[in-house]
């Protein structure tokens, strides 16, 4: 709820360590000191100064396959490469990756600690009230980490209510709506760090199912003996199926920016060039998307 959300979804690797991440991202970090100082550029005007500093300071929550440092110490994912990208065109060269809690990343953006958070974050209402949008780069369905062969047949979260299964989720995902929304109570619900200990804890039997995107279930339970995903299904919330998407959040007086971002996003979905990024992280053909920002703020 990614990402993920008040979810999409979204924290596959442990805590990224200082070190790694500043190793990975020292040439960006000295050019960002460089123009860190430039105080002519109106600071309402976030293109204009992104591109006299010619970095953009993009917040992630470490997890895969949305925004990580890989084990390579290389900062990679899906949302980092499409800014990587984006930005290029846009007269930005360089990008420099702020680590963060999931949780943290609107609170993070908007008290400046970086530009614009490249998370694969879902697009919902409450966050629409904090932040800008771009329109998203993938739309996603919700899935189940359920022990093999999936013993208590948990497709929906009706499922796991029906069956009084002992459910999980992420830290900020929005699946701990959805699931509340079907009738589970809320104090029940299993936080965890991410799909990680997500598929530790249905392995363990500690949980019997873990939910979180359709693309983080079906990752992390690949090489698993204990777990496997299910099938996609979109949550039910007040009657209506729930598809979510995942965009790129700014702060509220960066509109120009978001537009502009806006632009060469809608360029790079027409071209085929969207869909050429994300599948290296796994997303499917299905899973790109013409829904708007507009639509999923409603």
């Amino acid at each position: 709820m990614a990402p993920h959300t008040a979810e999409h979804t979204r924290r596959a690797i442990p805590a990224i360590p200082r070190r790694t991440l500043l190793l990975g991202t020292a040439g960006a970090l000295g050019a960002a000191g460089a123009a860190g100082g430039c105080a002519r550029v109106p600071s309402g005007d976030g293109l204009a100064r992104l591109r006299s500093q010619g970095t953009v300071r993009l917040g992630i929550a470490g997890e895969v396959p949305y925004g990580y440092i890989d084990e390579q110490g290389e900062f990679t994912g899906e949302a980092p490469e499409l800014a990587k990208a984006v930005f290029q065109r846009l007269g930005v060269p360089r990008i420099q990756p702020v680590a963060t809690d999931f949780a943290s990343l609107i609170p993070g953006l908007n008290s400046q600690q970086f530009d614009v958070v490249s998370a694969g974050m879902y697009i919902n209402k409450e966050r629409c009230a904090q932040v800008v949008f771009s329109d998203p780069e993938y739309q996603m369905l919700d899935s189940f980490i359920v022990r093999k062969g999936n013993p208590l047949n948990l497709r929906s979260y009706d499922d796991v209510v029906r069956s009084k299964a002992k459910f999980a989720t992420g830290t900020g995902y929005a699946e701990i709506d959805y699931a509340v929304a079907a009738g589970y109570p809320e104090k029940d619900i299993v936080i965890l760090q991410d799909q990680v200990a997500g598929l530790n804890a249905v392995e363990s039997g500690r949980v019997d199912v873990f939910a979180g995107t359709a693309l983080t279930a079906r990752e992390v339970v690949k090489g698993s003996a204990k777990a496997e995903s299910t099938e996609p299904f979109a949550a039910i919330v007040d009657g209506k199926k729930k598809i979510d998407g995942g965009g790129f959040a700014f702060r509220p007086t960066d509109t120009v920016l978001r537009d502009a971002f806006n632009t060469e996003i809608h360029k790079m979905k027409k071209s085929g060039e969207l869909f050429r990024i994300l599948r290296r992280f796994g997303f499917t053909e299905s899973e790109m998307t013409e829904l708007t920002a507009k639509e999923l703020c409603r």
